[in-house]
């Protein structure tokens, strides 16, 4: 059987060490007909000198200034779209992915044509054994989207292969007519969080599969773009993103209960945050509070 043409998009910004690392480790996929695109987000420390002198093979796009996680791959995509590609991975630039990743994969994604976006099990990289997602979950009556699985240690019980509410951007395999028919990554999320979601919600609306499969796997260093861990950029980033998210596809009487979940769970968040004494943790998280109805009424 042939082979789907497959483009590979890994975005950059200021990553050098780590892309080169995830170049390495990406150029071992065994999969037959794959092609690498970086698309470098205005970066100023040699990652493209040394892209151009380790791996020649790769398609180098450069984008002048910082456009976001969303539109910078936006800019991946319609390259690999108007080069043939039949399917889009996207991967994060701090990764190291198993050879058979794109195989488990298109495997996967080439059994039904309603399958439209696919994802891996991640772990993280510092702790290969501990999940950090194996499909996720979108309440919509609590306002919450949540990996399943994260921080538990892998034993097997996420591995079949299944059904997902939302394929995180870190790694996303698309099929080609899902983005002709939606669209991309929407740039109302500037610089991150939630246009993953966001693209799987239109996804699924318009009845294509959201799958996980866990025969294939990846590694990430988790959020290193944003700082590692939970940061107070994150945090703000995630407030206010959250809010158009659940503003667009919550439907109205899942307002009855959001506020009141979100409130709660905002208050533990806080609690636990002062006793570790993360004051700027809090404090973004109250102006993303403080901000997210003025982003809001911006995508109205």
């Amino acid at each position: 059987m042939s082979s789907p043409l497959v483009y590979t998009i890994i975005l950059n910004f200021n990553g050098k060490k780590l892309l080169l690392e995830t170049l390495a480790s990406v150029k071992q996929i065994a999969y037959p007909n794959f092609r690498i695109i970086v698309v470098d987000n205005g970066s100023t420390d040699g990652s493209l000198t040394a892209v151009r002198a380790q791996y020649p093979e790769a398609i180098l796009i450069e984008n002048e200034k910082n456009l976001g996680f969303g539109e910078g791959n936006n800019v991946g995509m319609r390259y690999a779209l108007q080069h043939g590609a039949e399917w889009v991975l996207l991967l994060n630039n701090d990764l190291a992915v198993a050879p058979d990743l794109l195989t488990h994969m298109m495997n996967v994604a080439t059994s039904d044509a309603k399958i439209g976006i696919v994802g891996p099990k991640i772990y993280y990289h510092d702790q290969p054994e501990m999940i950090w997602f194996a499909g996720a979950r979108i309440n919509y009556w609590a306002g919450l989207t949540a990996h399943r699985g994260i921080r538990e240690i892998d034993r097997g019980q996420y591995d079949r292969v299944e059904d997902a509410d939302y394929i995180t951007g870190c790694t996303m395999l698309i099929r080609r007519e899902v983005l002709e028919r939606l669209g991309r990554f929407d740039p109302i999320y500037f610089p991150a969080y939630s246009e993953d979601a966001d693209l799987c919600v239109r996804a699924q609306r318009a009845g294509y599969r959201l799958v996980y499969v866990p025969q294939a796997k990846v590694w990430h260093k988790v959020s290193s773009s944003s700082g590692g861990g939970m940061t107070p950029f994150k945090t703000k980033l995630k407030v206010q993103h959250s809010l158009i998210l659940f503003k667009r596809y919550a439907r109205w009487y899942h307002w009855l209960t959001i506020p009141w979940c979100v409130a709660a769970l905002a208050f533990v968040f806080v609690i636990k945050e002062l006793a570790r004494g993360n004051w700027r943790i809090v404090s973004a998280l109250l102006h993303g509070f403080a901000r997210a109805p003025q982003k809001a009424k911006a995508d109205s």
